[in-house]
């Protein structure tokens, strides 16, 4: 369901932090680019068929989810993968994360087997996950990957062997905490929820009354899986109000969703962030503090936000992501490059 929210004008700084060109993280495009080409050279001629788009499929390429089932999902899942096959996407997979970051998405995988058990349901399923390849991965031209299925949603365009986006970067958990079963306990996004809410108690009364714009949490996200973000009015505390040791809390959060990408590419990310200006950033805080409620967070910069909710299923599910407003699969910079190459 779309829900009305009030937007301010799209006009943001050009100073991209996840599609900005980045010459320090072209050792990862390369092992990205090397692992992209043994996967597709693993395939059968009908997988790659179902596995390449190309570039230029605008249409699909910002054509994300992060539901179960959205009629059907292009690319290839893990069901028609033999184990070979499989082996040559993780370790592509693994190119495109941390080491935590890979830990994340198996537990996301995990959950489905979790919520099969739960609700005996078909659609529950922990094959259910797709990889699309758009385009030709080489040094020397545009690609993108994603790799996609329940609550899970990555995203990457590279150009002329730089990474330029890394975003729509979209995880989930249902449950956000494990409470019956061998998985008893497990809480996969963790550090997500905690850390946000530790902040948000760092702060003073009058702070935190400024931090928290609503006692009622929202339905979900406000960017829902659109095609394109947009800055959201900017209500709560601005970092530049924060001391020192709040700041501090603050940038911990930020930290949590960028440390899911390679570390190369996490610290060029952060350092760009820092350079656009920490005191722009704003923290909003919706619904209860208190662990078990409903509640919602955004933290938003000039060039991106981060948006998390645990509200569904008595506060037990969560939906967390990074969109950057210029930067979402390239889009800009992309532009640019397909109008220089012709």
């Amino acid at each position: 369901m779309r829900k009305s929210l009030v937007i301010i004008p799209a006009f943001v700084s050009l100073l991209l932090i996840a599609s900005a060109p980045v010459q320090a993280v072209e050792p990862v495009v390369l092992d990205m680019e090397k692992a992209a080409n043994a996967f597709i050279e693993s395939l059968t001629k009908e997988l790659t068929a179902r596995a390449i788009l190309t570039m230029e499929t605008e249409g699909e390429r910002t054509n994300w989810h992060f539901v179960p089932i959205v009629g059907e999902r292009k690319g290839v899942d893990l069901k028609d993968l033999s184990k070979s096959q499989e082996s040559k996407l993780t370790a592509l997979l693994k190119t495109g994360l941390s080491a935590s970051g890979y830990a994340k998405v198996e537990n996301i995988k995990a959950l489905e087997t979790v919520l099969f058990q739960l609700e005996n349901s078909d659609h529950r399923d922990s094959e259910l996950y797709y990889i699309s390849i758009f385009g030709k991965p080489s040094s020397e031209d545009a690609w993108g990957w994603r790799f996609e299925g329940h609550h899970l949603s990555l995203n990457y365009t590279i150009v002329d062997g730089r990474l330029l986006s890394t975003t729509p970067n979209f995880w989930g958990a249902n449950p956000a905490k494990v409470l019956s079963g061998p998985s008893k306990g497990m809480r996969t996004l963790k550090s997500e929820e905690d850390l946000a809410r530790s902040f948000l108690m760092s702060l003073n009364d009058k702070q935190r009354e400024q931090a928290i714009v609503s006692d009622k949490a929202p339905e979900d996200i406000y960017s829902s899986d659109d095609p394109q973000a947009y800055p959201i009015s900017n209500y709560g505390i601005a970092a530049g109000e924060l001391n020192d040791r709040q700041r501090s809390r603050l940038a911990a959060v930020i930290d949590v969703y960028l440390s899911n990408m390679p570390p190369p590419v996490a610290k060029e990310r952060s350092e760009k962030l820092m350079g656009a200006g920490m005191g722009q950033i704003t923290f909003t805080w919706a619904g209860s503090p208190e662990i078990g409620k409903a509640h919602y967070y955004r933290i938003q910069g000039p060039t991106f936000l981060i948006e998390y909710d645990n509200i569904q299923n008595n506060a037990n599910h969560i939906h967390a992501v990074w969109r950057d407003f210029n930067g979402d699969f390239g889009r800009d910079i992309l532009w640019e490059h397909h109008k220089n190459a012709h």
